[in-house]
């Protein structure tokens, strides 16, 4: 991949609703326009390692904190009243808004994991403004997806299941953290997010890249993650009924697609990728055979598709 290079600009971006967004531009302030969108929902760009899958000398590369997470405002966990705003339609607005204060005409998209669903949403929302996406560790944030993750997974890991289903008794597990999440006692929420994070660290401890540990070590990080995670996936990431993109997946046709999965991605098995592969027309697919969700090999064909993308 490309060394690393530093934001030649940031800003933030206002909302209507009160939220503040953080955006920066690296590479080329002329170059071909990429959109890079984060997982989680709530994972935020970090440290922007993102930067170096792109040619820094032939793309303008954009990345954004998605709403209330990383440096934009507020975070999820200090706005609870205004959680049933954020929602996946807020951030294709997000998405748009950020589109036109930068006087884009159209962009590359290339999401990562929840990053990867929010890709594929906006350009079904607006195919005019998409000129290709690169997605890796594919998702479309189905209810099969997320059941698989919070309940069907736990047949892998039986023991750990047992102590993260053990408070929803009969019902569904993500309806019944998405509330303790938001639960006026801080200790019930302070618990339900070292719960979730304990979980979250474990289905992906099959991935040859796992570490041993929590997956967020300050306590904020962890429970604004859970927070929004299980808002989202206890909405079925408000792709519902005809919102769902498995089922739209026909209307991309036309917009060159590269879908990158690892095999050993237990968290998010490959079928959802092959499946979007198959119902989208001209897209590719491409497996890699010792990787979970994400890795290496993934983000070097990253890096390897964006090249081919700017010297058509």
């Amino acid at each position: 991949m490309y060394p690393r290079v530093e934001p030649f600009r940031t800003g933030r971006l206002a909302r209507p609703d009160g939220a503040e967004l953080y955006w920066e531009l690296s590479g080329n302030p002329h170059g071909r326009p990429a959109l890079y969108l984060h997982g989680g929902p709530g994972g935020g760009l970090r440290r922007g390692g993102y930067r170096r899958r792109f040619d820094p000398e032939k793309y303008l590369i954009v990345g954004f904190d998605q709403r209330g997470c990383g440096r934009s405002t507020p975070w999820a966990m200090d706005d609870l009243d205004g959680l049933t705003g954020n929602t996946t339609q807020a951030q294709i607005a997000d998405i748009e808004a950020l589109r036109e204060v930068l006087g884009v005409d159209q962009w590359l998209m290339h999401g990562v994991s929840w990053g990867s669903t929010l890709a594929l949403a906006y350009a079904l929302e607006r195919p005019d403004r998409v000129s290709e996406i690169i997605n890796v560790a594919v998702t479309t944030g189905s209810r099969e997806e997320i059941d698989w993750l919070t309940e069907g997974v736990g047949r892998i890991f039986p023991e750990a299941w047992e102590r993260f289903a053990a408070p929803a008794g009969d019902r569904r597990i993500v309806d019944v953290y998405a509330e303790m999440l938001r639960d006026p006692s801080s200790s019930v929420r302070r618990a339900a997010a070292s719960a979730w994070d304990t979980w979250e660290s474990t289905h992906i401890s099959l991935d040859p890249e796992w570490m041993p540990g929590p997956l967020h070590h300050d306590p904020r990080d962890q429970q604004n993650f859970a927070l929004l995670v299980s808002h989202y996936w206890s909405n079925d990431c408000f792709l519902t009924g005809s919102q769902r993109i498995l089922d739209r997946a026909p209307e991309l046709a036309g917009i060159p697609g590269v879908l990158i999965h690892g095999r050993r991605d237990v968290s998010g098995p490959a079928g959802t990728a092959w499946e979007l592969h198959r119902r989208w027309p001209g897209s590719s697919l491409h497996i890699a055979e010792d990787e979970g969700h994400g890795g290496p090999k993934q983000m070097q064909l990253v890096a390897d598709t964006t090249d081919g993308f700017v010297q058509r």
